[in-house]
């Protein structure tokens, strides 16, 4: 079978403005950029707003394992099955990080015939959008430079800086630095870190505002710094609001291209999940749903990361309530989490899959908590055996959830027609009450608490001194009813990531607590999670390449 790249480049895209007809977007609301990629006009809004929303459906999934999930594959296969069963429907995805694509992961198009394009300009630099974000970040710490350099005003203690410079590259050089050394006219001397830009507060913030005059605002609110005397300096005060919000003047507007069977895919915003909200923009997601009767989006990595953080976050501050969710798994992961080595998943061993789908067992009762219906899918392969695939619808069938087998990698929309029956189905026959976790006026370390326990499994949380000072600080300062977002490793319900399947008798350990004052959130930072990934001994640039056509090759 062909690689997912060389089905990318040997689809036949439909030009763009017949992609957005579908929806009933005419030419006069797309900014095109070239035949096949577009952004979409804030004119667009106004004149859709009032229309009904269609259903959401959001695809999450198991933590994930070197086996694969397929989790995006599906979200783009459900969508396009959506189609094919008449149904008038759209995708909303995040966009893919430099990061994971030129260090561990690859892409993040989907792959098999269920992907989004053109697969490379999305997985390279798109429509400028991670470069406006990267740039109004940078920008932010220049100017704090800058400001100190030039005398102070606003007595800003330079060790109690908090905003940190951006890259969207895995360097783990950059996560420690010196900055300002040589003569006085270069600045002050001072530590400094750089954060990879999915991890950025621009970006949640971006992915989080209903327009500009609200992206202007969580700007403005962004804490910078500290003085002398402990009082937050935020963006505002050094005067940045504004040439921030004119470098982001065109990334706020959603993007639009299309899958492989042209379904239309709003690809906009994409904050880590392990370290961010992990949700596309609350603005794609909104516009999606005033086009289309089906909305099929996704959240970063396993359900205890990307789910509870669309529930908990991105629902809770926009008001959008999901009609149903998707748990995607596969025989493979669910048997690695049973202790299978990653080289003997092809083979039939039921014992480690009843070991091992207690992983599953768990985000299902987390998606119950939340009060919205669940589906869960196998993202088929070819070495699932009747007898494995078996064992899992009964044991999902079990415990209240519908079941299908997904096929979409290998058939595209067609291998996900079974799947989208049975959603459309769960929306018409259950009713989704949907509710976050915890309430807004919780305490802080209690919502923390509440995460790890009901969510996590763990029996507790522990916290380093530095985070309990920072979150009673916080809580002094006005922040205690934001809601929180945990930065955990996406390999394990624990925050050590080699406690596979469904841990138990352990405690979560928060060592660092800050606010995300624009964004709307409190970050926990757990275990040993790095805000700046490295690059792996191995990395995905060594293979990836471009010919003398521009033809490039490498990028999965």
């Amino acid at each position: 079978m062909k690689t997912d790249i060389e089905i990318a480049q040997d689809a036949q895209l439909q030009p763009i403005t017949e992609v957005a007809g579908k929806l009933g977007i005419d030419s006069d609301d797309l900014e095109l950029y070239g035949r096949y990629k577009a952004k979409i006009s804030d004119g667009l809004w106004e004149k859709n707003k009032d229309n009904r929303d269609g259903k959401l459906i959001l695809v999450t999934a198991i933590n994930p394992t070197p086996a694969g999930e397929g989790k995006t594959t599906t979200t783009v296969g459900l969508g396009q099955a959506m189609g094919i069963l008449g149904k008038k429907s759209a995708i909303a995805l995040r966009e893919p990080s430099l990061g994971p694509c030129f260090g561990i992961k690859g892409g993040a198009a989907g792959g098999g015939y269920a992907q989004v394009v053109p697969m490379e300009e999305l997985n390279l630099h798109f429509t400028g959008d991670f470069h406006a974000i990267t740039s109004a970040n940078n920008l932010l710490a220049a100017m704090l430079d800058n400001h100190i350099k030039q005398g102070n005003e606003l007595t800003i203690d330079p060790d109690q800086i908090v905003w940190k410079r951006c890259v969207d590259i895995n360097d783990r050089v950059l996560r420690n630095i010196v900055v300002g050394l040589g003569r006085k006219a270069d600045g002050v001397v001072r530590e400094d870190h750089f954060i990879i830009t999915v991890a950025s507060e621009i970006m949640a913030v971006l992915c989080l505002a209903d327009n500009m005059q609200d992206l202007k605002k969580r700007l403005s609110r962004i804490i910078i710094a500290y003085t002398y005397d402990g009082k937050p300096v935020t963006a505002e005060q050094i005067h940045a609001t504004g040439s921030m919000a004119a470098l982001l003047k065109d990334a706020i507007k959603p993007n639009l291209i299309q899958t492989l069977e042209h379904t239309p895919a709003f690809v906009h915003g994409g904050p880590f999940a392990n370290i961010a909200h992990g949700c596309n923009s609350v603005r794609a997601t909104k516009t999606a749903l005033k086009l289309a009767d089906y909305v099929v989006t996704e959240a970063g990595f396993g359900a205890d990361l990307g789910a509870e953080k669309f529930f908990d976050i991105k629902c809770r501050m926009s008001g959008l309530k999901p009609d149903a969710v998707v748990l995607v798994a596969t025989v493979r992961a669910l048997k690695y989490n049973g202790g299978v080595a990653k080289d003997n998943l092809n083979i039939e061993n039921l014992e480690a899959l009843r070991a091992g789908i207690v992983n599953l067992e768990k985000h299902i009762e987390n998606i119950a908590k939340y009060n919205v219906p669940c589906v869960v899918t196998l993202n088929r392969f070819v070495s699932d055996t009747d007898a494995e695939l078996s064992y899992v619808r009964e044991f999902c069938e079990a415990r209240g959830c519908t079941f299908a087998l997904s096929e979409v990698w290998e058939k595209g929309g067609e291998g996900g027609v079974a799947l989208a029956k049975t959603v459309l189905d769960t929306i018409e026959r259950k009713e989704s009450n949907f509710k976050p976790l915890y309430p807004d006026d919780m305490p802080l370390k209690e919502k923390m608490e509440t995460v790890a326990r009901e969510i996590y499994g763990a029996d507790g949380v522990t916290f380093d001194a530095a985070a309990l000072k920072s979150i009673e600080r916080l809580e002094e300062l006005g922040f205690g009813n934001m809601p929180v977002c945990m930065a955990k490793n996406q390999y394990s319900l624990s925050d050590d990531p080699k406690k596979l399947g469904r841990p138990d008798g352990f405690t979560v350990n928060i060592r660092e607590a800050y606010v995300s004052a624009g964004a709307g959130f409190v970050v926990a930072i757990t275990g040993t999670v790095m805000t700046m990934p490295g690059l792996p001994k191995v990395p995905a640039a060594e293979r990836i390449d471009v010919d003398d056509n521009g033809k490039i090759t490498g990028l999965s």
